[in-house]
């Protein structure tokens, strides 16, 4: 499934409250587009984000997060792929709350989509639910704001079962070398086969970045791992022995991919633990 490009920081923009459209529009103009891009056919039906965006906003979604793919087509800025985070207006704080991901464009690079998504605190980590749980595509043609808000709500019905599992987690507690095999699974997928060089030990991607980290269950170790992955930083060795450091997963296919690999490790984990 691919779901965009690259984004970069002066394209993606977060805030402990809900976004402004004066803010969203100075970092994702394309949210705002009033018009689907030229190379679309008469049948490309056009989904205006912003006015879904109002429409989920009367129902009490909020945007916390915004980003859009860098384009170097200026043409294409105001159509590009973007992503929305959202949460209900009831839940900005805590541990752990849902988020509802929104993906959509204006050219035809994306479909719209909803997928599950969870935002820890603590880390601020923006993690993405497994694909067990589902996701809501409405695709560019007929009448779709219906389909927006009830997609919205069909993803927000999943996270029952999202707290479920993520409370079971909490309570399965690894020993180290269980945690080293999951950090080596995690490695595994994100560098390819066996015989590759993998830059960085299972031990780099288990360190704990705060003290609220250092506990020993698998939804922490899912943490820690997920945190030092996709932001990157951690030194270590090339194939040529020299050092290097590893790069921050800049893009939402990156991104997404890989949090739905750890969701599916961790999944496995459970069941061998249970």
């Amino acid at each position: 499934m691919r779901l965009a490009s690259r984004f970069g920081s002066k394209n993606q923009i977060r805030r402990d409250r809900p976004l402004t459209n004066d803010e969203l529009a100075s970092v994702v103009p394309s949210v705002f587009s009033e018009e689907k891009h030229g190379s679309r056919s008469d049948r490309y039906t056009y989904i205006p984000t912003i006015q879904l965006l109002d429409s989920l906003r009367k129902e009490g979604f909020q945007p916390f997060f915004a980003c859009q793919t860098r384009v170097r087509d200026e043409a294409r800025k105001g159509h590009t792929k973007h992503m929305l985070r959202l949460r209900r207006e009831r839940q900005i704080t805590g541990s752990e709350v849902p988020e509802i991901i929104l993906l959509n464009s204006h050219d035809g690079s994306s479909s719209y989509q909803m997928l599950p998504g969870i935002f820890r605190f603590v880390c601020s980590n923006g993690m993405v639910c497994g694909e067990d749980f589902g996701e809501v595509r409405v695709p560019h043609k007929g009448d779709v704001t219906g389909q927006v808000i009830e997609g919205a709500y069909e993803v927000l019905g999943i996270f029952d079962k999202v707290d479920e599992h993520m409370n079971i987690m909490k309570d399965i507690p690894l020993n180290r070398d269980e945690q080293d095999l999951f950090a080596q699974a995690a490695l595994m997928y994100r560098y390819g086969e066996e015989d590759k060089k993998i830059p960085v030990t299972p031990a780099s991607v288990l360190m704990p970045r705060r003290t609220e980290d250092r506990q020993n269950d698998l939804w922490v170790t899912f943490q820690r791992v997920q945190e030092n992955m996709i932001r990157g930083g951690l030194i270590g060795r090339n194939e040529k022995g020299k050092r290097t450091t590893t790069r921050a997963i800049n893009g939402i296919d990156g991104d997404v991919k890989l949090n739905r690999a750890l969701w599916m490790i961790a999944e496995q984990f459970k069941k061998m633990k249970a």
